[in-house]
């Protein structure tokens, strides 16, 4: 069995971010640029997103580990981060400079991880001897 190593890195952050925004909402928010608290409507957005997170990064995480083909999870993780863009973009003009550059700039780097893991060839099935 061979672990994927840039699925543990990549799972583990995202599992780590998903469970952070889930744990503290206010603090993950605070850390990705957001210093007012934003309100109940959105504290409820944050959490959509912290189990988002978590379940993309921990399937991705465990798919790394049992040596399976992450390249789907990898879609998924860039996908997520894709719809944050696109969402961030409709806001661009009412965020802070920080914020342009750590919301929607963490959005474009996890879009281009995502799709360089999902383009990776598999590796092949080690061959055992008989």
């Amino acid at each position: 069995m061979s672990i994927d190593r840039a699925a543990l890195v990549a799972g583990t952050i995202r599992l780590a971010s998903g469970v952070h925004f889930l744990v503290d909402p206010m603090g993950a928010n605070k850390l990705w640029g957001e210093p007012n608290d934003p309100g109940p409507s959105a504290r409820l957005l944050l959490r959509s997103m912290g189990y988002r997170d978590a379940l993309i990064g921990g399937l991705l995480l465990s798919a790394g580990l049992r040596g399976r083909d992450t390249r789907g999870w990898f879609l998924a993780s860039g996908g997520a981060d894709a719809a944050d863009l696109l969402g961030g973009m409709s806001v661009h003009h009412d965020l802070t400079r920080g914020q342009q550059i750590i919301g929607l700039g963490g959005a474009v780097v996890g879009i281009g991880v995502g799709l360089w893991g999902a383009t990776r060839r598999p590796k092949p099935a080690a061959v055992t001897a008989p």
